[in-house]
């Protein structure tokens, strides 16, 4: 495995530990391989680098019965490729679209070739994110999104940002949370 691929794995183990995901839940994320390379995002692409973060990660996240959710870059209006058991386990209809490294990324592009069934959605809630390169994955999040702080801050030349999310607190002064 290369240092992409350790950094990758380091950073998804924490963010799994720390977002506390159960089998069924979703992670998003967005990858740009330009940024890990040191290359402006979208202009540096390198699907070797991507495929190297996906095969260090999935098997990982496969095996906690998590789904991955690859968010496409903005050429695709930063849809996701997902197994097709998410799209119907969260009732989510797909589009028609195939992502390639220059239009969808290089990461989305791994994605669709590894999955079972890949398919493309347009809009996803998912449970916790990681944001490799300024991505914007915000947008796929649920509502209430939290700040995870990763050892890992970087891979490779890329920014690395971690969420998990939680349900709203409502109620005022008298309600009672866990």
């Amino acid at each position: 495995m290369d240092l992409y691929g350790k950094q990758a794995k380091s950073a998804v183990k924490e963010l799994l530990d720390a977002a506390k995901l159960n089998a069924g839940d979703i992670l998003v994320i967005g990858c740009s391989s330009s940024e890990i390379v040191g290359e402006t995002i979208g202009h540096g692409s390198s699907f070797e680098t991507a495929e190297a973060v996906f095969d260090a990660i999935y098997p990982m996240i496969k095996e906690q019965g998590i789904f991955l959710a690859a968010q496409c870059c903005e050429h695709l209006n930063r849809a996701l490729i997902i197994e097709k058991r998410c799209a119907d386990a969260y009732g989510l209809e797909p589009v028609c679209v195939i992502p390639q490294p220059k239009a969808g990324g290089s990461f989305a592009t791994a994605a669709w070739s590894r999955f079972e069934a890949p398919v493309a959605v347009e809009h996803i809630r998912a449970h916790a994110g990681l944001d490799i390169g300024g991505t914007l994955i915000g947008m796929h999040l649920r509502d209430v999104a939290v700040p995870v702080r990763l050892s890992v801050d970087h891979i490779g030349s890329a920014i690395l940002l971690a969420a998990r999310t939680r349900p709203k607190f409502i109620g005022g002064i008298r309600a009672r949370y866990e």
